[in-house]
């Protein structure tokens, strides 16, 4: 039977503090909430006093609920208070001296038997434990910010915690209502070890001015479906909190160049642009502590139309190719009024992407998204071929064709000599160089990168993919024209992987190494990331989705290019490739999906 815990202690009311104080009172456990100073301690109240009332105030706690809430938490000044309670969990700043000296104290303080533990993200609880004559009953206890919202918590157990003293928290996680992972002593434990290598990867790209803070941000989220960009979430968490975790776990976690903090971070944590609690980071704010983001110098001016910002008339649009991505494309530039030219390889194979473009606008109909009007206008505006001679007279050609260089490049010096001067030649390629495709043709200014995300009629993101020989005129063209098709248009460098799959993957290799290393289980990494993080599926969930072979060609294109040490894929990705198992597709990836 786990140990009923009656009384808690919590050390250090700031946002985290009062969070796991209002977690446990509002699980009916008593708490001792402590702080330094009498000052301290009067915000420290303000805080839990002010989540509470904006819980009331949004009708997600009764009245009644919030007094009886306050009622079993006891304030206080000073460790000494803690003398009777059975766990005593510690939410100070992340400095290891100064926990070791609380923990010190605790040990001193304490009740024999009581639990000791740290609510630390980044630094190594094991360190922490050895300033205890008690670290066997010293564990980690990861709450994740707003800890009264979010699910998850990590458990972080040493080499030397009780087996019992892990079961007593695991079972007092269940009774919060929270889903806890349990893993050992290690850098930025799961959550951290995974975000924080993908968010400083964020901000190397925005201090390279490989594309702009906003387009970033736009990136991920509607390629990715994250609830925040990466900029914007690194402005949230603090940017100096952001810097000693990234610190910790490059000096703890075998000097990985991932986690080493990009010099701009510490520029701008010395600068004091600390993100929203400052009112300056990547973004401005209204005022220190304000979500709300306000306009300042690096904000892209609204254009006051396409043409103002140099583009060119589009009205007529070539489509090579009969994938499904090609397939979605016609559709996309169909229902959006604009003339299409279709061009496959035959006639048989027209039929095919004919009879999948009609499916697709009839499934639209019948879910209510599309009038039949409406359906039949966008078909009307599409003509079939099987030669590029039909490409002669268009606005813009978007090839869709296999991920193939060769293929690409022949296709492209074809182009060049059936299109009319001026036109805008896209590649919809997501991993190779848009410069050797560009270089096959006599005209590079006007070739440029679109790359659609899967399935094209839904996703709302398009990468713009500019060269180095790419025309002002053709990117503000290709902006004009996602903004015609109700895309968000991000215009970044050409560079392997652009900006999604530059970030993502990198994460998603991370993920299988730790896995590759025992330090978790497949499940509990997927639990952390989508209950800690808020990611809407699990790195293995979604390599298993992608598939393991497509996922393992971008890793490998990224390496190639980047030649860092960090980025090579991890050899268990390469073995399960070999072996077959390529997620969904095959039946088997890093989950059997035949038994589902």
């Amino acid at each position: 039977m786990a140990r009923e815990f009656t009384s808690v202690g919590v050390v250090g009311l700031g946002t985290m503090g009062a969070g796991i104080v209002e977690v446990f009172a509002r699980n009916g456990v008593n708490v001792v909430a402590v702080e330094i100073s009498d000052a301290a301690l009067e915000r420290g109240q303000a805080n839990l006093t002010g989540s509470t009332d904006r819980a009331v105030a949004k009708g997600k706690l009764a009245e009644a609920d919030r007094d009886a809430l306050l009622g079993r938490v006891t304030f206080a000044v000073g460790l000494d208070a803690l003398h009777s309670v059975d766990l005593v969990i510690e939410a100070v700043p992340e400095h290891l001296d100064l926990k070791q000296r609380i923990f010190a104290e605790l040990d001193r303080v304490c009740k024999p038997e009581a639990i000791l533990a740290t609510n630390t993200s980044s630094l190594s609880v094991t360190e922490i434990s050895v300033a205890t004559a008690r670290p066997n009953q010293v564990i980690g206890i990861h709450f994740f910010n707003p800890a009264p919202v979010m699910k998850l918590v990590e458990v972080v157990r040493t080499v030397v915690t009780s087996a019992d003293v892990v079961a007593d928290v695991e079972a007092l996680c269940a009774r919060l209502g929270k889903v806890d992972v349990t893993i050992n002593d290690r850098a930025g434990f799961i959550a951290n070890a995974l975000l924080f290598g993908y968010l400083n990867h964020a901000v190397g790209m925005f201090e390279a001015r490989y594309a702009s803070r906003e387009d970033i941000d736009a990136a991920m989220k509607l390629g990715c479906g994250l609830p925040m960009g990466p900029l914007a979430l690194m402005d949230l968490i603090g940017l100096d909190t952001a810097y000693e975790i990234l610190d910790t776990m490059y000096r703890r976690g075998g000097r990985d160049r991932r986690h080493a903090p990009v010099p701009l971070l510490k520029q701008m944590v010395t600068a004091g642009l600390l993100g929203r609690k400052s009112g300056r980071g990547f973004y401005t704010y209204e005022r220190p502590g304000s979500p709300k983001v306000v306009p300042d110098e690096q904000t892209p001016a609204a254009a006051e139309s396409a043409l103002a910002d140099g583009a060119s008339g589009i009205s007529k649009v070539g489509v090579v190719g009969s994938g499904t991505m090609a397939t979605g494309i016609i559709e996309v530039f169909a229902k959006a009024g604009y003339e299409v030219v279709s061009v496959t390889r035959g006639a048989e194979k027209s039929a095919k992407v004919c009879e999948a473009v009609k499916t697709s606008l009839n499934k639209g109909v019948v879910r209510g998204k599309l009038s039949e009007a409406d359906r039949d206008a966008a078909l009307g505006r599409i003509n079939w071929s099987a030669t590029l001679e039909h490409l002669a007279d268009v606005d813009l050609v978007v090839e869709a064709v296999v991920e193939e260089l060769s293929v690409k490049k022949a296709l492209f010096a074809s182009l060049d000599e059936i299109c009319k001067p001026g036109v805008v030649l896209a590649t919809t390629t997501s991993s190779l160089p848009v410069i050797e495709v560009a270089m096959a043709t006599q005209r590079p200014a006007d070739v440029v990168g679109l790359h659609f995300f899967n399935p094209a009629p839904i996703m709302p993101l398009v990468e713009i993919v500019r060269t180095i020989r790419t025309s002002a005129e053709t990117t503000a063209t290709a902006r004009a024209v996602c903004a015609a098709l109700g895309k968000t248009g991000v215009v970044c460098g050409d560079r392997s992987g652009f900006i999604v799959n530059a970030l993502l993957f990198p994460y998603l290799n991370d993920a299988v190494r730790m896995l590759e290393a025992s330090y978790s289980t497949a499940d509990d990494i997927d639990h952390a990331m989508k209950l800690g993080c808020g990611y809407p599926m699990g790195p293995f969930e979604l390599l298993d989705v992608v598939g393991l072979d497509v996922s393992l060609a971008i890793q490998r294109e990224l390496y190639l290019e980047l030649r860092e040490p960090g980025f090579a894929p991890a050899p268990l990705l390469e073995h399960l490739v070999t072996a077959g198992y390529l997620g969904r597709k095959a039946g088997r990836g890093f989950r059997d999906h035949t038994r589902r």
